[in-house]
């Protein structure tokens, strides 16, 4: 069973039969009911040494060789699965999630951490360049000049909710910034604090079992806003990678950049994830489309981040017949629990405004009991979405809104009134996507990933996946934080000039001891 804080693999505070202010404890958002033991909010003294054990571990791990960290992020998903079902029970308790998805989530994390240990283990993600000197140069010498990534230093993640494998204590932030040699510091989501110690403890005996500082990671435990706000103000602190709601998000940016020296905050955050349905992809296959939708928005209840809040379907007969269809759809999905009663707060709320709004009729409204929510769709049309511009404003769960459109410019319009997205989705045949090209062009302004045909739940974990938008979809548009390539986040360039072979990484010697992919003179190769 869980205990009550993890910080440099030392246990703090385990006294079960506390009760005083300074504890809380998870509740099963299905049962409503309290779940053992109480854990304790990280005082500032442990906040402290959280990050004081990060910082003084921080040289010797970025100075670790890449086979040892594979090996630890290796030994984090042998943990994973070695935690069996004790680990999914937790989770199931705390979140309500069913079991099916917590084991495929599981194997998510597991399969993603694999992958990074092969990207760093096969080396070529530190991006070396290197530029040869010209002595006989003129009117002036060339130096030589060669450039990788090298670490940051401790970041600090934030678990998610809505993903408490894989996007929490051993989420991509936690693996990829492990990988990049920089110590992590994670403040564990409040909602499921058992799950977030438990894997805590894989991690740590995985440093442990690799022979690495204990300092590298700490877990905290904490449901005030302090605990977050702290170790962003902490000296120490080098990044910041958080993923949850636009208000948390901008208010850990805000504090960052209060720093008197301020760092990077990697915040993936609010998403409406539009989606455009052109006429001919309803005339060709407009039941899939309904049948496909209503499960994206579904999925897990509607709290991911990719879920589409806004569906863009044509006027006239063929529209009707999908919002038909997709009315359909709605009222035969089940109603799900939600993650915990803030979320369905939030959700209920956002609703009801919704449903206040002139113009807007509600298609499908379904709940069931406590924190359980169903599908609902509101219907409404262009001059409404033009004078409501809330209507596009993330609501999580599983709620969407459809607009009616009479012109392709229509659907201009609504792509260049979006704010930054995370995904935009175009459902069309080939032809259409000829003739739209103006609308392509706008949606790639606003987003990080454009889906054809498809629904946006779902992320492949791949090298080119793009996970991250323009904000407030994300804090910093540059950066994905899914797949390997997010471990950028936590490195910076840094540049050696005419330092003699022998004292160079070995990624920049001449020789190329590991083989790597590097840009040599501007040419791309493995060779030395």
């Amino acid at each position: 069973m869980p205990t009550a804080h993890i910080q440099g693999k030392q246990l703090i505070g385990a006294d079960r039969s506390a009760t005083n202010a300074d504890t809380f404890a998870a509740t099963d958002p299905a049962a409503q009911a309290v779940l053992d033991p109480p854990f304790h909010e990280a005082s500032s003294e442990e906040i402290d040494r959280a990050m004081t054990l990060a910082s003084e571990s921080a040289d010797v791990f970025s100075n670790t060789s890449y086979e040892t960290r594979a090996k630890l992020l290796e030994a984090i998903a042998d943990g994973l699965m070695d935690a069996g079902q004790e680990l999914l029970d937790r989770c199931h308790a705390e979140t309500a999630l069913p079991m099916n998805r917590l084991q495929g989530e599981r194997a998510r994390t597991v399969n993603q951490t694999r992958l990074f240990a092969e990207m760093i283990r096969e080396g070529s993600w530190v991006e070396a360049k290197i530029d040869h000197g010209d002595a006989d140069r003129s009117p002036a010498p060339k130096p030589d000049v060669r450039s990788m990534l090298i670490s940051i230093g401790p970041v600090v993640v934030f678990g998610a909710s809505n993903f408490p494998l894989a996007i929490s204590v051993a989420g991509t932030d936690t693996t990829t910034a492990l990988a990049a040699g920089c110590p992590v510091v994670c403040k564990a989501h409040p909602a499921h604090p058992g799950t977030c110690e438990m894997i805590g403890n894989i991690i740590c005996n995985a440093v442990k079992a690799t022979g690495l500082p204990p300092g590298i990671f700490s877990l905290l435990q904490g449901q005030s806003h302090q605990v977050g706000h702290s170790l962003v103000e902490h000296p120490a602190t080098a990044a910041v990678a958080f993923t949850g709601s636009i208000a948390g998000g901008r208010a850990l940016f805000d504090t960052a950049n209060r720093r008197r020296n301020p760092i990077p905050v990697y915040a993936e955050m609010g998403s409406i994830n539009p989606v455009f349905v052109l006429p001919g992809a309803i005339e060709e296959r407009g039941e899939q489309i309904a049948q496909a939708f209503i499960g994206s928005l579904t999925m897990g209840v509607g709290q991911f981040c990719t879920n589409p809040g806004l569906i863009l379907i044509p006027s006239g007969d063929r529209g009707d017949q999908l919002i038909q269809s997709i009315a359909e759809h709605a009222a035969a999905a089940a109603p799900g629990t939600m993650l915990h009663s803030g979320i369905h707060d939030a959700f209920t709320k956002g609703v009801a405004r919704i449903k206040d709004t002139d113009g807007v009729q509600l298609l499908s409204q379904a709940n069931g009991p406590r924190e359980q929510a169903g599908c609902t769709i509101a219907v409404t049309d262009f001059a409404v979405l033009q004078r409501e511009r809330s209507l596009l404003e993330e609501l999580f769960g599983p709620c969407s809104t459809i607009v009616r459109y009479d012109t392709p410019s229509q659907m201009i319009e609504v792509a260049q009134a979006l704010e930054g997205q995370l995904t935009a989705t175009l459902h069309g045949t080939d032809g259409e996507l000829s003739e739209h090209q103006p609308l392509i062009r706008s949606l790639q302004q606003k987003v990080g990933r454009l889906i054809f045909n498809g629904f946006p739940t779902g992320i492949e974990v791949c090298h080119a996946m793009v996970h991250g938008g323009p904000y407030p979809a994300t804090s910093d548009a540059h950066f994905t934080s899914i797949g390997p390539a997010a471990i950028k986040r936590f490195t910076r360039p840094l540049c050696f000039q005419d330092f003699p072979n022998d004292y160079l990484p070995a990624e920049l010697q001449d020789a190329n001891p590991r083989g790597i992919m590097r840009m040599v003179n501007g040419v791309f190769t493995r060779e030395q």
